[in-house]
């Protein structure tokens, strides 16, 4: 065989196999395509729409990707919580209303049933406020362990004794106590002295206070808080054991305020506003008032002066922010600045108006009866034309 028969025989053999190649890719492409077609173009829809679905119906799992949504439901849930608290609140204050209008409407039937002397159901609890009665004035005479001889004095003239005294409050609504604290040595001697003769006596309210002169502001605050639990009265009275009184009288000046519920009765004064130390009644307080040698504002003498019930309880209620000065009297008149008190200046509670025209004077070492000065005079006989109530 010549060499040109073979090299036509090589050159057909390649370009068939040319051609099958080509057939073979092309064949291959289209199987592929096909392919691709079923196995990817269907399950990636489903895929999808599965997805979207699942992300529908849940979407608190996939919330926390987002952190814009997490705070916005953070915040939703905030103010879900102080929703409740807020309901919490107010069906909590609802409930306390609710319970005190009960006992308020308790403790007035209960007071209307006293009154009307009707039987009292045994389920109906009766505040020991309310089991009371009601009394005109309480006086507290303000006294010190040193002062015996001034207590003495005043229970042999206008201080009724024993059953006279109980009579008193029975009949005209009338209390009357020697007001003292306790000494520093709780149980010491001066303590053991003052209970022996209030056992004799029956006649001295102990406050819990240690006594001192410098004390006095907050003992005025003790005794008036004191009182107001003790005695349901409609005027509370404190005067000096320096001070004899015309109780008669003062029982029948008090009686025509009955009804003004803020009043304050007393020898009205406005006196100096002493800056100078070491003078009796020093104010260290003085730069309060503005300049020096300006007066203080005006308020009762501390001798002997009246308040109604409802300022008395706003001293026991308010006792342990109201401010105390130097000057007992002063303190009184400050606690009542700002409020709706009506001031009377009573000239006859001036303690050193003559006899004749006076509710009160100073104590006097002779005997009363070189004024004229009698039981009848101070109301201790329990006539009414002597008693003027």
């Amino acid at each position: 065989m010549s060499w040109k028969s073979r090299g036509a025989e090589s050159a057909s053999k390649s370009a068939v196999s040319r051609k099958w190649t080509i057939l073979f890719c092309i064949g291959c492409f289209c199987a592929g395509m096909l392919f691709s077609d079923r196995m990817w173009s269907v399950p990636e829809i489903k895929g999808i729409a599965r997805t979207v679905r699942h992300e529908e119906e849940t979407p608190q799992y996939v919330s926390g990707c987002d952190p814009t949504i997490k705070d916005v439901e953070h915040e939703q849930k905030d103010v879900y919580g102080e929703v409740s608290k807020t309901h919490h609140a107010i069906h909590t204050l609802d409930k306390k209303i609710s319970n005190l209008e009960m006992e308020l409407a308790a403790a007035r039937a209960a007071q209307e049933s006293i009154l009307n002397g009707s039987p009292i159901a045994e389920n109906l609890k009766i505040p020991e406020t309310r089991k009371k009665r009601k009394y005109l004035m309480v006086v507290g005479i303000n006294t010190a362990f040193s002062s015996r001889k001034r207590r003495d004095s005043v229970r042999a003239t206008w201080m009724p004794q024993g059953d006279k005294r109980k009579k008193l409050e029975e009949e005209k609504g009338i209390v009357i106590r020697f007001v003292i604290g306790h000494s520093a040595t709780s149980g010491g001697i001066l303590d053991r002295a003052v209970e022996a003769e209030d056992k004799k006596h029956g006649d001295i309210l102990r406050l819990d206070h240690v006594e001192g002169y410098l004390e006095l502001s907050a003992k005025t605050k003790i005794f008036f808080a004191t009182a107001v639990a003790s005695w349901d009265a409609d005027f509370y009275v404190k005067v000096d054991d320096d001070v004899h009184v015309n109780i008669g009288t003062l029982g029948a000046t008090l009686a025509r305020h009955r009804s003004n519920p803020r009043v304050y009765i007393g020898c009205m004064k406005s006196g100096p506003v002493l800056a100078r130390k070491g003078v009796r009644y020093h104010e260290p307080e003085y730069w309060k008032f503005g300049e020096e040698g300006n007066k203080y504002f005006r308020h009762a003498t501390g001798q002997l002066y009246a308040i109604s019930k409802d300022l008395a309880t706003y001293i026991s209620i308010n006792q342990h922010m109201l401010h105390k000065y130097a000057n007992e009297d002063v303190s009184l008149g400050s606690w009542f600045i700002g409020l709706d008190v009506e001031q009377i200046d009573d000239r006859r509670l001036c303690c050193g108006t003559p006899p004749g025209n006076f509710i009160c004077i100073y104590f006097v070492p002779f005997p009363f009866n070189y004024l004229g000065i009698n039981e009848d005079c101070y109301g201790i006989s329990f006539g009414k034309r002597n008693f003027g109530l």
